[in-house]
C-alpha cells in the first residue's frame, strides 16, 4: 500500500478508532458515569421534545379544522389558541382519569381486604371438594390456618423495625421526585416554545444540515424525519383512539353482564392497551385478579368477555383504525415490544414500535434500491421458487439488451 496522503489519513483514523475503543473498554464504569450525567443534564430537553411531539398531533389536527380559511383575520392566531386547546384537552383527559380512577381503587381496595379472607376459605373448600378421593391431601389443606390479624400485626411490627431504612429510602425518593417534577416543568416550558417556533426551527435545522452535509445526505436524513414523524404520529394517535373504544367496550359489556368494578377494569384495560401486542392482556390480568376476590362466579364470564372483544378489537377495529400506519408486520411488533421491554420497560414498548417501522422502511427501500440497481428480476425474490423457463427467458432478455 502506498503512503499516500488519503492511506495516511485512513490509518490514523483506524489508530485513534483503535485508541478511543480502547479507552472506553478499560474506563468503561467511568464512560458510564459520563453517560449518566450528561443524559441527566439533557432530560429536560428530552423531556421537553417528547411533550411536544405529543402535544403536536391534537394542535395539527386543531389547526386543520378551526383554521380553514388561510385568508381569515383569526388565522394569525392558530398556533397559540390551537396550543392551548391541545394542552387543556390533554390535562382534562388525565383529570378524568385520575378523579374516575383513585375513589374506585380506593374502593377495591377495601373490597379486596373485607373478602379477601372470605375468598381464601372459599378456594380452600373447593380444594376440599376436589380432593376427596384423596384423603392425605384433604388432611394437608385442611391443616392450612392462616391467622390474618397476626400477619397484620407483623406487617406492622416490620414497618415500625424498618422505619429508618424507610425513612431514608423515602428520602431520596421524595430528593428524586422532586428533581423529576422540575425536569417535568422545565420540559413543559421548553415545548411550548418548541411548538411555538417549530417552523422557524425547522427551517434553521434544514439550513444547518445543508451546510455541514452533502446534499443527497441531507435530502435522506429529512426523509427519514419526515418518515419517522407520520409514523409516530399516526401510531399514538391511532393507539389512542383504539385504547378508548377497547375501554367503552368493556365497560358497556360489563355493565350488561353485571361484572363487579366495570369502570376501574375498563380503565385499566385502556390504559394498557396502549402497549401493543401484550397491553390489554396485562389489563386482563388485573381485571380477573379483581374479579376473583370479589365475585369469584363472574370470572369465567369476564374471560369469554375479554375473548370476544380481543378477537372483535384484533380484526376488526385495530386493522382499521391504526391500520397501516406502522406499517410493521407482526412478528416485527412483537420483536420490537420484546426488545423494548427489556431496555426502556413501559415506554421502550411505546416508542420502539413506531422506531422499528421506520428502520423497516427505510431498510426495505434500500433492498429494493439495491436490487433494482443490481438488474435481478422481481420474480427471484418474490417467489420462494423460479420457474426455470422464466429464468431463461430473463438471460435471453440480458443477452439482447
Amino acid at each position: 500500500m502506498e503512503l499516500n496522503k488519503n492511506n495516511v489519513k485512513k490509518i490514523l483514523m483506524i489508530a485513534c478508532a483503535a485508541i478511543l475503543f480502547a479507552y472506553l473498554l478499560f474506563n468503561f464504569t467511568s464512560v458510564i458515569k459520563l453517560f449518566n450525567w450528561i443524559v441527566a443534564l439533557v432530560m429536560p430537553f428530552i423531556i421537553g421534545f417528547a411533550i411536544a411531539f405529543i402535544l403536536n398531533v391534537p394542535m395539527k389536527g386543531l389547526e386543520k379544522v378551526l383554521f380553514k380559511n388561510t385568508k381569515s383575520r383569526l388565522y394569525k392566531c392558530k398556533r397559540p389558541v390551537c396550543l392551548l386547546l391541545s394542552i387543556i384537552c390533554i390535562l382534562l383527559v388525565i383529570t378524568f382519569a385520575i378523579t374516575m380512577i383513585v375513589p374506585e381503587f380506593i374502593t377495591t381496595i377495601n373490597t379486596i381486604g373485607e373478602k379477601f379472607p372470605g375468598a381464601m376459605d372459599k378456594l380452600k373448600n373447593w380444594a376440599v371438594g376436589l380432593s376427596q378421593d384423596y384423603p392425605k391431601v384433604v388432611d394437608k389443606i385442611m391443616n392450612i390456618n392462616i391467622d390474618w390479624d397476626k400477619m397484620v400485626d407483623e406487617l406492622i411490627s416490620l414497618l415500625k423495625n424498618g422505619g429508618s431504612s424507610i425513612l431514608t429510602s423515602t428520602m431520596s425518593f421524595a430528593t428524586s421526585f422532586v428533581g423529576a417534577i422540575v425536569d417535568v416543568i422545565v420540559g413543559i416550558f421548553f415545548a411550548i416554545y418548541i411548538l411555538s417556533q417549530k417552523e422557524v426551527l425547522e427551517k434553521q435545522t434544514k439550513g444547518i444540515l445543508y451546510a455541514c452535509c452533502k446534499e443527497k445526505t441531507a435530502d435522506k436524513i429529512i426523509k427519514i424525519c419526515i418518515v419517522s414523524d407520520a409514523t409516530f404520529s399516526n401510531f399514538i394517535s391511532g393507539q389512542c383512539l383504539e385504547a378508548c373504544i377497547l375501554g367503552i367496550m368493556f365497560f358497556i359489556t360489563m355493565s350488561i353482564f353485571q361484572i363487579p368494578f366495570a369502570l376501574v377494569v375498563s380503565i385499566t384495560i385502556a390504559m394498557t392497551a396502549l402497549i401493543p401486542v401484550i397491553g390489554a392482556f396485562i389489563g386482563c390480568g388485573v381485571g380477573a385478579f379483581l374479579i376473583l376476590v370479589a365475585a369469584p362466579h363472574k370470572i369465567i364470564v369476564f374471560l369469554i368477555v375479554f375473548i370476544v372483544l380481543q378477537q372483535i378489537e384484533g380484526n376488526l377495529i385495530y386493522p382499521h383504525v391504526v391500520g397501516g400506519s406502522v406499517g410493521l408486520p407482526s412478528i416485527w411488533v412483537l420483536v420490537a415490544v420484546i426488545l423494548g421491554g427489556n431496555l426502556m420497560g413501559i415506554v421502550g414498548m411505546l416508542i420502539f414500535v413506531p422506531l422499528l417501522s421506520v428502520l423497516y422502511a427505510v431498510s426495505e427501500e434500500f433492498v429494493v434500491k439495491r436490487i433494482k440497481e443490481k438488474g435481478i428480476p422481481w420474480r427471484k425474490y418474490a417467489l420462494t421458487q423460479v420457474p426455470p423457463a422464466d429464468d431463461k427467458k430473463e438471460e435471453r432478455r440480458k443477452k439482447n439488451v
